[in-house]
């Protein structure tokens, strides 16, 4: 997919040599043709054909080199090619550009090419046929498409980052004002991607181009730094390595010595991270040390570390608990030479291979003895979690939102009780965890231990933390989880639970509605679902617009539908299929409300969760009259019935309220608000939150005014009382509280209602 050429001839000045266009692509398929020697010649004549048909599809289109535009997709096939992908990944990545600007159909690379290439080249199409409100949904939703196709098949993001990786090496072509918007996608998106799957050389490759891009004049200066610094040090480079390879001579193994430099962006990002100058970065420089087998590499450490001194703290063993992306190696900074700091990377041919291959060591090897077993089950675990992310989350900003946070993995390494070793990213908590293991665990947990230890739900964990996670069978994922959780999965784990719950409880409460308001027109009960009544449904869906009856109820619940009104159209349509009214039902229901709640009341304990909310304006309490209201899309809030905000409403939209009433047992506490004046002094805040903890009140907030320091402060607390009973408890042991003048429940008033909501 390409961001870097012209859409037709026509709209490009530049005059066209057909002779000269023929002559560059044929150049450019040649060098092609000569990397695909290891598919048989019906393998070659396939890709030859799809080359064909990509060449005539983008005839008389230029890039802005003024190349022609068929060149880009040999480039990138000529990519896919040294990783050594099949003939059908080939032709995809040539024709990957032909549904998105030729007008070529997915119907028309099935017929010519079959389904697999088609599937391949739809799922690297952008979606820009369909229509967004916004460039940012328009991109949400296009990765979402692409990242899906790549999960269930990850050729589709080898040639997406082959496109991207040649679009970056000819950004320079492209007018400046495009260059940012380009590298910062390239930056966020398609280089933690290839990092994701081990793709180390592309990402180190799209990191460079994006920095150049992005700030090319930092990119200069450091270029030539290290240029310079290259010049100077190049003698004890040298020496080192001569040494190295003299005690490894000594020592009989064979083995393979490659320097190796950062890249300048890694240089870029340890000055601005730690405020470093380029002097002060002294680990530029390093070798990678490719030995024949695992233990040659611990005994090679051994040795280097006979040789030079190693920088405490600074050694990583990765072959014992390989990185999430497969990588294997040891890697151990050494004080080389002038106090120069080398680092060495040491690791077996198999390992080097997937350290820079990645995901793609899987076509550029078959064979078992290289272990890319390892990373495939790496890359798999994380393709998965993306179908497991999108079956739990449909919109596509909010899908991608998961997504980006597990493409920045920095990892952790703890253990379970059983001393398994698990991965997470960086600032992973206890949460992160209990979801990891499974989703039925992070749904139920309730605590945890780190090291023996009971900590917060939030705790971060940290390298070597062994966690014990406590689970409840009754317990519930809690919405304020989403405020520290860091992975995706468990992030996408509990927006689906609560979501689920939230519709489910809709659905329970909007029966209750429309049962409390049918009996009110003379029904005992709701007709069921039996075959006698659907066609009744039926005909109530089609006046509603509902799909089907459990969208109606919710509708009901959250406001978007009133109860009255549907119960009037049901029981219409059951009076005229025959069904008789009850006279006195209808008579107790509508005129002795106001004496006795009906029979049909909703009845709260507490344990209503999300479908139904308690105003924080008056903050009813078991024990207080209370009316509900039914909010527009709003869900049922539930007030004292002499709140000033109640009377307001009442004013304008009476149809909206309901009865309801509280449970004999509520099954939790309930927040209210009191004020307590009290008399300055030391120790008066201490005094009163003794007496709250002694009357068996939790405090939830306190808010102490911004007022100076006067004789008398009021001190405003919302703290969690059963009912009214507990509640003249707790009032009466404050005011028996020395230094308190008074203490009273906070009711809301015209001028308090911004204040108290």
């Amino acid at each position: 997919m390409s961001d870097t050429h012209f859409p037709s001839a026509a709209g490009s000045k530049r005059a066209l040599d057909p002779t000269a266009t023929a002559h560059a692509a044929a150049a450019s398929f040649a060098a092609l043709t000569a990397k695909l020697d290891y598919l048989d010649a019906a393998d070659v004549e396939s890709v030859r054909q799809a080359y064909r048909f990509a060449d005539e599809a983008h005839l008389g289109q230029l890039r802005n080199n003024g190349e022609p535009y068929i060149t880009h997709p040999i480039a990138v096939t000529a990519q896919c090619a040294t990783w050594k992908l099949d003939a059908q990944a080939l032709m995809a990545a040539l024709l990957h550009d032909s549904i998105e600007d030729c007008g070529v159909t997915k119907a028309d690379l099935i017929e010519r090419f079959g389904a697999p290439v088609a599937e391949l080249v739809d799922g690297l199409t952008k979606l820009e046929k369909l229509q967004f409100t916004t460039r940012e949904e328009n991109q949400a939703e296009s990765f979402r498409k692409m990242l899906l196709a790549m999960a269930r098949d990850v050729r589709v993001i080898l040639i997406k980052l082959a496109d991207r990786s040649h679009n970056m090496r000819t950004l320079s072509d492209m007018p400046r004002d495009k260059w940012r918007r380009i590298s910062s996608e390239t930056l966020d998106i398609y280089a933690p991607i290839a990092h994701r799957l081990g793709l180390n050389q592309t990402y180190r490759e799209l990191q460079d181009l994006a920095f150049r891009h992005l700030q090319p004049w930092r990119y200069e200066i450091l270029s030539k730094a290290v240029a310079k610094a290259r010049n100077r040090r190049r003698d004890l480079i040298q020496d080192v390595q001569t040494q190295v390879e003299a005690s490894f001579t000594s020592l009989g193994m064979p083995v393979q010595i490659i320097g190796r430099e950062k890249t300048l962006y890694s240089i870029y990002k340890k000055m601005d991270g730690k405020r470093l100058s380029f002097a002060q970065v002294t680990d530029i420089y390093g070798f990678r040390v490719v030995v024949p087998s695992t233990i040659d590499c611990y005994t090679a450490m051994g040795l280097m570390h006979q040789m030079y001194k190693p920088v405490p703290g600074k050694f990583k063993d990765y072959i014992a608990i390989p990185k999430l992306n497969g990588y294997q190696s040891l890697h151990t900074i050494l004080v080389g030479p002038a106090s120069v700091n080398v680092e060495f990377q040491i690791r077996t041919h198999a390992m080097d291979v997937i350290a820079e291959s990645g995901v793609a060591a899987h076509w550029l090897y078959k064979t078992n003895d290289l272990g890319s077993q390892a990373t495939d089950r790496m890359s798999t675990k994380w393709l998965q979690s993306l179908l497991d992310i999108h079956d739990e989350t449909r919109d596509a900003a909010e899908f991608w939102d998961h997504v980006k946070i597990d493409l920045f993995p920095d990892d952790v390494y703890v253990f379970t009780p059983k001393n398994k070793i698990m991965a997470m990213p960086r600032g992973a908590t206890v949460v992160d965890f209990a979801y990891a293991i499974h989703s039925n665990v992070g749904d139920h947990t309730i605590g945890a231990k780190v090291n023996g230890h009971q900590v917060p739900l939030r705790t971060e964990l940290k390298n070597g933390d062994i966690v014990e996670v406590i689970t409840l069978p009754a317990s519930n994922p809690n919405p304020g989880w989403l405020g520290f959780v860091r992975t995706g999965r468990a992030r996408s784990k509990i927006r689906h639970y609560l979501k689920t719950m939230a519709q489910t409880e809709s659905v329970d409460l909007g029966e209750k509605l429309l049962s409390q308001a049918i009996r009110a027109e003379g029904l005992q009960q709701l007709p069921d679902v039996s075959p006698n009544y659907l066609p009744i449904w039926d005909k109530l869906l089609r006046f509603t617009g509902n799909r089907d009856r459990a969208e109606l109820m919710a509708d009901i619940a959250l406001g978007k539908r009133i109860a009255s009104i549907v119960a009037k159209r049901l029981v219409h349509l059951l009076t005229d299929s025959g069904e008789k009214l009850d006279a006195l039902l209808i008579t107790r229901e509508r005129y002795f409300t106001h004496e006795k709640i009906s029979q049909g009341a909703i009845i709260l304990d507490g344990s209503e969760n999300a479908s139904v909310q308690y105003a924080s304006c008056c903050r009813p309490i078991p024990g207080d009259s209370i009316l509900g209201y039914l909010g527009r899309g709003e869900g049922l809030t539930i007030h004292v019935s002499d709140c000033i905000l109640v009377k307001r409403l009442q004013n304008k939209d009476a149809e909206r309220f309901i009865a309801v009433e509280w449970s004999d047992e509520p099954i939790r506490s309930f927040e209210v608000g009191v004020i307590v004046t009290v008399v300055n002094g030391k120790g008066v805040l201490a005094k009163v939150a003794v007496s709250l903890a002694s009357s068996e009140a939790d405090i939830s907030h306190l808010d102490m005014g911004n007022d100076h320091a006067q004789d008398a402060t009021d001190l405003r607390f919302i703290i969690e009382v059963r009912d009214r009973a507990h509640l003249d408890t707790v009032l009466k042991n404050l005011r028996r509280t020395s230094s308190v003048l008074s203490a009273e429940r906070i009711y809301p008033t015209i001028s308090g209602l911004a204040l108290e909501s």
